[in-house]
């Protein structure tokens, strides 16, 4: 695999609006779009918290429905 495969990842930057339980949040994308998004597992493996207007960066799935939050801030 090289490293414009890698490159292109569907990343987008977006606030979290609402938590909800199991570690599950509600965040409004930068395009616009809602999207729940679950922490991936290095942000729970360090305890990495994420409040209520958070700026977080959401990977998301490429067939639609959830995101998973690699990064705050």
């Amino acid at each position: 695999m090289s490293d414009d495969t890698k490159e292109h990842n569907d990343t987008v930057e977006g606030v979290v609006t609402e938590a909800l339980p199991n570690a599950l949040f509600r965040v409004e994308l930068s395009t616009g779009e809602e999207v729940i998004s679950y922490l991936a597992g290095k942000m729970r493996i360090h305890r990495i918290k994420v409040l209520l207007g958070d700026t977080v960066q959401v990977k998301l799935d490429p067939y639609g429905g959830k995101g998973r939050i690699v990064r705050r801030g």
